[in-house]
């Protein structure tokens, strides 16, 4: 592992830390230091993957990752882990080396309670039982955790990233360098004041703060977790200013996780959100339908034109964007967590009032996404034309996926088995027709990724996002 990512792109190691350290006005002997705020399964193999490369130049690099403490393994899960170390010679052999090994033990027969900050210390992230990682150096207090890191990863759920990074800006009050933020959190806000907008993780980040946009990135995939940490091959988009974007590209690198940059952060941090509203149906459709090849195909010739459609909305040249999306979009509804819900739904292993936190996955992002697009896509001053040409309507009319998983998770008016109906509605458009519509005017609003301001005589001007 380590010779071959020695060589990779022609860059050693050293060569590498040493680029973002200059970046970054290290001094000599001060090391670089890199937290995760928030241990997920995405997020914690993230930081285990930094681990791994950069764990032993102690010298240089700091690598840790933050989570609240406290939060207690079920039994089921403790008896889960307890088998998965047991059919595993290496990390049995290094918890025993480290005498660590009996509190598991004690955890499957319930005399003692095993906690997920705890199990991270060894390499066992909660939502990720099945993959063992590399141990990690774990923190449970947020302002030892953050108040000197140079680089943050950012991995919590949309739905927590403000509030955490409130209080986060309150201990950085008083730094006098900006850290480098980059955000792995999928999922968006509707905001409808002043124009209907989105609201991304980066600008809540940045809002939260006071760090400027210019040092927070979003890196997307396709990817899964757990593949990625067994070092199948995998991509990813880091996307943001040029300043920071290219050298973390080169940073991150390895040879089975391949990192590209792209300047359009924020509309493909949209995408990555968008992508797991329309996995959730996919895991519907799929059990609906006893995982029909024809049926998963036309949901997915229907979704994906929704998401193209969606997507001239919200970007001037939105064909840049049909690769990424698409991969996205396939590798999720293959294999993601929100697919996985979906399927679950149908089968009735959950239900809409236990969450969108679930034990064992995490929080299902497509959920909360569901509701901020269809907020957003049915406001009437965004009115589009009617492909029938013959009257104005929301934009969400022509999206009559959205809108039936609106009714399903959010309004709770319809069961998971509406989704077919959307399917088989004789008044559903030909996805070309839809895509037509789109191409064939002018659709793009920069207002939706709140592209504008408002000046004091009230009049909105469109500006850089």
């Amino acid at each position: 592992m380590a010779s071959k990512f020695h060589s990779c792109n022609g860059k050693t190691l050293e060569e590498r830390v040493a680029e973002i350290r200059e970046l970054l006005g290290k001094a000599d002997g001060d090391v670089l230091k890199i937290v995760g705020v928030g241990a997920g399964a995405w997020g914690s193999v993230f930081v285990a993957m930094l681990q791994d490369a950069f764990g032993h130049l102690r010298d240089l690099v700091q690598v840790r990752v933050w989570r609240r403490g406290g939060k207690a393994v079920d039994k089921k899960s403790a008896q889960h882990l307890f088998e998965i170390i047991n059919s595993r010679e290496d990390v049995l052999r290094r918890l025993i080396q480290k005498c660590a090994y009996l509190k598991y033990v004690e955890g499957r027969l319930g005399d003692r309670v095993l906690y997920a900050d705890e199990i991270l210390r060894d390499g066992f992230c909660i939502n990720m039982l099945d993959t063992p990682l590399c141990p990690l150096k774990v923190v449970t207090n947020l302002q030892e955790a953050v108040w000197d890191a140079d680089i943050v990863i950012n991995s919590l759920p949309s739905t927590e990233t403000r509030p955490v990074f409130e209080e986060i800006g309150r201990y950085w009050r008083e730094r006098r360098t900006m850290p480098v933020i980059i955000s792995l959190s999928k999922g968006v806000e509707a905001a409808l004041t002043p124009v209907p907008h989105i609201v991304t993780p980066t600008q809540m980040i940045s809002e939260a703060t006071k760090v400027p946009l210019e040092n927070i990135l979003y890196l997307g995939g396709p990817n899964i977790a757990a593949e990625v940490y067994n070092k199948e091959y995998a991509n990813a988009r880091i996307c943001g200013s040029e300043k920071w974007r290219k050298p973390l590209a080169r940073f991150l690198r390895q040879p089975h996780f391949v990192v590209w940059d792209n300047s359009d952060l924020v509309t493909h941090e949209v995408m990555g959100g968008l992508k797991n509203v329309y996995a959730i149906g996919a895991g519907m459709v799929g059990a609906l339908t006893n995982e029909s090849a024809t049926s998963k195909a036309v949901y997915f010739a229907h979704c994906t034109s929704e998401m193209i459609y969606i997507t001239h909305f919200l970007a001037e040249e939105p064909e840049r964007l049909a690769g990424p999306l698409l991969a996205d979009t396939y590798v999720t509804l293959l294999k993601g967590r929100n697919a996985w819900y979906g399927q679950k739904l149908v089968e009735g292993e959950l239900r809409l009032d236990m969450g969108d936190s679930i034990q064992g996955k995490g929080m299902i992002q497509g959920v909360s996404a569901v509701e901020a697009f269809h907020e957003l896509l049915r406001q009437p001053s965004l009115s589009v034309m009617h492909p029938d040409g013959n009257r104005p309507v929301a934009p969400v009319e022509l999206c009559p996926i959205l809108q039936m998983l609106y009714r399903i998770l959010i309004k709770r008016e319809c069961s998971p088995e509406a989704i077919l109906q959307a399917l088989r509605d004789e008044n559903m458009y030909d996805p070309r027709r839809r895509i037509e519509a789109a191409q064939g005017k002018d659709c793009y609003m920069p207002q939706l990724l709140g592209n504008v301001k408002t000046t004091a005589n009230g009049v909105i001007k469109q500006v850089l996002a």
